[in-house]
């Protein structure tokens, strides 16, 4: 289209029947740059999903193709979709975009914690910033000299932004590395992230240095600079004694995040951005201190992420990189003596910034591997750095050459950071986990079996919640198992909370202060705005039970790691799931694979609780406490597992417990052969251990005898031969006359539910029976607690096809193994 005056530009078209190109104005072509990016970012970042980048590198990198380096190099491609004439346009929107992430991390960054963490974060702070701005002059003098046109801006201004660009420490990618690895919560996480936040402020303060210095040939004297400093400090003085207490008036009038103070805050966003921008440094410094000064505790500054951090990190953001990408080249670093250059700044930018902070770390006394860990974590470059470069490249600063060096350096760096970080510091929890546990809720005189309860006689249990949703019935369900006569309850609640980009799931994730991964806040505040927390402590102190909150932030395909972790170093006996679905809502596949994970890898036995209203989904007192509740018996470990259980819950003076034992009517050889062909979904598996079935048998028996003489007064109990498995059990789920019912898994089977195990599975992981009973199409009203028993024997499990062969006896003994039979 070649050059357009951009007053000439139509904001929409009329429509290609009027014989317009919606290219040719500026909301259409906008809406194809914006779906462009979105697709290549998202694509780039599911592909580099295995090697743990987080998005910002898909995103730059993504901006990097659409721009010149690449696809920018066919003309026609970049004059019909990036022509020059839409430029200030997407760069307008994008800047919009960056004004309110500034903003965001503003609120990610608490002054506060970064004043509690000492003068040893502070000093490892300052040594990661002073060695590598001063590396960042001595290659200013390099490029000056090397690189035509570098010469041409001010001398001053040049030294110090790229002393600011070797130094800078992104601190909302550093925290999203650190949780992807699960890092956050330990001693390195915690200083790395004071660190950041100290390197991130300071490196602020030098970059609006550098922007004011920046003013370029325009100055009609040096004191203009000196102007805009003092404005600035005065405007940071203005927003924190004024502002700041208005904004906390703010946030306890409307904790919840109203629309008027929403509305009054965006608002204020948006004023500093301009009076900063007025005074002559960037607007996003305005974004950023307007940030710093909202309050961070209470729910307002929560509500606030939750409300615009999706649009702006989801759309406007990944623009912002867009724009990068066309203004970078790769094609200017031509020659060998330019990618020298390259490999000069990238060598000088990560051994500042590493052996500065290694120094200062290892004088205060860190582990020499630690110390190295915190270098190369406070290396990552990121999004800050491109917001950087973008500054200078817009202050006429850096020129095409050394802004395209730039960029591939801060590319580099935050790429390696989490390879590098994974190959030299493996975090102490997975050390924790030796060997396996073998904790289980039901006694027995085998070697291989542990106490049900721990050293101080109390039995430890996992609660995991998802959400508010999920306490009432959790709690039901814990007093219900709570007993009276046998070793205290112990109780661990564990919010569930998946690690995503967002800003507000790092912000939950920093209140932590205890090594230990999920954690348990011992920063009271945060937990009483917790409603999840402040529930199960109320209810601690009502029941008389012993309640620890935790709190886990992880990507839904490590959570499992951190359940099991959670359930090893709390020693407990048993750890209980909720379902991934929730009456009618579906919480997700996510959390069907977390509870699948568990169930394969818990150190302990492991119930998953399908809730269908328990207790009538309302919390009740103790003393308040009805509740019918049916143990299925069919028979095996995780059967007579389910049935100590019940014992726990007949001590307990509300509840009926019912124990129905199921007995064949004629005995059929059923034999289960392991089919790994099998869709592992739609199949259910079961254990491919070599088992006696008549010591099984014998055991049962004993379990039975053993809760009929404990509980035979308080407890019910009947036998049924049922000839029709499913309708039997469908209709214990059926009848109003039990709310809970509990079963086994059947990893180990009967023949009864071997029968079963050709039948299509919906919810694999619960076992035929348990599904049976989960299936929302059956018409069970009963809410369903599916029980499988720690057993290494057990841990190897398969899909199997089932062969009926007539008989009189089944076979006496289990054959196991990868071709065998298994029944």
């Amino acid at each position: 289209m070649g050059k357009m005056n951009i007053t000439a530009i139509k904001t929409a078209s009329n429509g290609v029947w009027q014989g317009d190109d919606p290219l040719d104005f500026a909301f259409p072509l906008l809406i194809v740059q914006a779906t462009l990016v979105l697709l290549l970012s998202r694509s780039l970042a599911f592909l580099l999903r295995p090697l743990h980048q987080p998005k910002v590198i898909a995103e730059i990198i993504g901006g990097i193709i659409l721009g010149p380096s690449a696809l920018g190099r066919n003309k026609a491609y970049m004059e019909r979709i990036f022509p020059p004439w839409s430029t200030p346009i997407l760069e307008t929107v994008a800047s919009i975009g960056l004004l309110f992430f500034l903003f965001l991390v503003g609120l990610e960054l608490d002054l506060a914690s970064i004043r509690r963490s000492g003068r040893r974060a502070g000093a490892i702070a300052a040594a990661g910033i002073t060695l590598p701005f001063v590396c960042g002059i001595g290659v200013a003098f390099v490029l000056r000299s090397s690189v035509p046109g570098a010469d041409q801006v001010g001398f001053i201004q040049f030294l110090v932004f790229m002393g600011v660009a070797l130094s800078i420490t992104a601190f909302p990618v550093l925290a999203r590395i650190l949780a992807e690895l699960k890092l956050l919560t330990t001693p390195v996480g915690e200083i790395a992230m004071a660190a950041a936040a100290f390197n991130d402020i300071a490196a602020w303060v030098l970059l609006a240095l550098a922007v004011a210095l920046s003013g370029g040939s325009h100055h009609k004297s040096p004191l203009i600079s000196i102007w805009v400093l003092l404005s600035s400090f005065a405007y940071v003085a203005f927003v924190m004694t004024i502002i700041r207490p208005i904004m906390s008036r703010i946030s306890r009038r409307s904790p919840g995040g109203g629309e008027a103070a929403v509305c009054l805050t965006l608002g204020g966003v948006l004023v500093s951005g301009f009076v900063t921008d007025a005074i002559g440094i960037h607007s996003i410094f305005g974004a950023f201190v307007f940030g710093l000064a909202i309050p961070k505790e209470g729910e307002f500054a929560g509500r606030l992420i939750e409300r615009i951090e999706d649009f702006v990190s989801g759309l406007l953001l990944p623009l912002y990189f867009a724009s990068s990408g066309l203004k970078t080249n790769v094609a200017k670093i031509n020659g060998a003596q330019a990618w020298g250059l390259l490999g000069l700044v990238v060598f000088t930018a990560c051994a500042g910034k590493i052996l500065g902070t290694f120094a200062v770390a290892v004088a205060c006394r860190m582990p020499k591997r630690e110390a190295l860990t915190l270098g190369v974590l406070m290396n990552t470059k990121g999004l800050v750095e491109l917001i950087v470069l973008n500054i200078g490249k817009e202050r006429k600063v850096l020129n095409d050459e050394i802004f395209a060096i730039l960029v591939l350096m801060a590319l580099f760096t935050t790429f390696i950071t989490t390879p590098t970080v994974m190959a030299i510091y493996s975090p102490a929890r997975r050390a924790a986990r030796g060997g396996p546990s073998r904790r289980k809720l039901q006694h027995q005189n085998s070697a291989d079996s542990t106490q049900l309860a721990t050293d101080t006689g109390e039995l430890h249990v996992l609660m995991c919640v998802h959400g508010p949703h999920d306490v009432p019935s959790m709690i039901n369900l814990i007093e219900t198992v709570r007993g009276t006569g046998r070793a205290a309850l112990k109780l661990y609640i564990l919010r569930l909370i998946e690690l995503t980009e967002r800003s507000s799931s790092i912000v939950m994730a920093q209140r932590a202060r205890k090594n230990g991964l999920p954690f348990r806040n011992p920063l009271k505040k945060a937990a009483h705005n917790d409603d999840v927390s402040v529930a199960f402590e109320a209810y601690g102190q009502l029941g008389r039970v012993k309640v620890r909150p935790m709190t886990a932030v992880s990507a839904l395909h490590t959570m499992h790691d951190d359940v099991c972790a959670v359930a090893e170093a709390k020693r407990a006996a048993l750890v209980v799931l909720p379902f991934h679905r929730h009456g009618t809502d579906h919480v997700g596949p996510g959390w069907r694979a977390v509870n699948q994970r568990v169930i394969r890898e818990a150190p302990c036995s492991v119930a998953v609780f399908v809730d269908r209203g328990f207790g009538g989904a309302q919390q009740v007192g103790p003393a308040e406490v009805a509740h019918g509740v049916c143990v299925v018996f069919f028979g095996g470990p995780d059967d007579r597992e389910a049935l100590e259980l019940g014992g726990r819950m007949a001590e307990h003076p509300g509840v009926r417990v019912t124990l129905v034992r199921f007995v064949e009517v004629k005995s059929m050889a059923v034999t289960l052969r392991p089919s790994p062909e099998k869709c592992v979904e739609q199949s259910y598996s079961f254990s491919t251990a070599v088992m006696d079935r008549d010591k099984e048998k014998a055991l049962d028996d004993v379990a039975v005898e053993a809760f009929q003489n404990q509980w035979g007064e308080k407890a019910g109990y009947n036998e049924r031969a049922a000839s029709n498995v499913v309708e039997a059990v469908l209709a214990i789920g059926r009848s109003k006359d039990y709310e809970l019912v509990v079963v086994g898994k059947g990893r180990f089977p009967s023949s009864m539910v071997a029968e079963l195990a050709d039948r299509t599975a919906e919810h694999a992981e619960l076992g035929p029976v348990g599904d049976i009973l989960a299936s929302s199409a059956h018409g069970a009203v009963s809410s369903i607690l599916v029980v499988q028993q720690h057993d290494v024997v057990h841990a190897h499990e398969t899909p199997v096809s089932k062969v009926i062969g007539e008989g009189s006896q089944s076979p006496s003994k289990v054959n196991g193994g990868g071709t065998g039979d298994i029944v």
